[in-house]
């Protein structure tokens, strides 16, 4: 049983030392000498002048989120896409594929079109 896990110890212990080691030497060799500015806040060249827990827009992250669900029908395009010509071949799947994947850009476009009518794409 210990031979079978050997290979996945040592890919592990392998892992960590990659990950260790330069955590290590750069503790070791970097210099450390912190000054005012080194130490001081940075915020695109001037000091910070509002508070950085501030609240945003429920906008901004409905937004985003639309953003990744719409984006992640690339995740199943594009696959599709590009075993299109052996789906068409295949007399058994041919308009099953296509139809299949019609259906799925279908119920895209309806919620699409019901977060475009909700104002959910509108910025103020």
């Amino acid at each position: 049983m210990l031979e079978t896990y050997f290979p996945v110890f040592v890919f592990v212990l392998i892992g960590a030392v990659f990950g260790i080691a330069p955590v290590i030497t750069g503790l070791v060799v970097a210099p450390h000498r912190p000054d005012a500015e080194k130490l001081s806040p940075y915020e695109c060249g001037f000091d910070a002048f509002e508070n950085a827990r501030m609240k945003f827009d429920v906008r901004y992250y409905l937004i985003s989120i639309l953003f990744i669900l719409f984006d992640l029908e690339v995740a199943f395009l594009v696959p599709w896409a590009t075993i299109f010509k052996e789906i068409v071949q295949t007399d058994s799947v041919k308009w099953f594929g296509f139809i299949e994947m019609i259906v799925f850009i279908a119920i895209l476009v309806v919620g699409y079109v019901y977060a475009w009518a909700k104002g959910a794409l509108d910025w103020e």
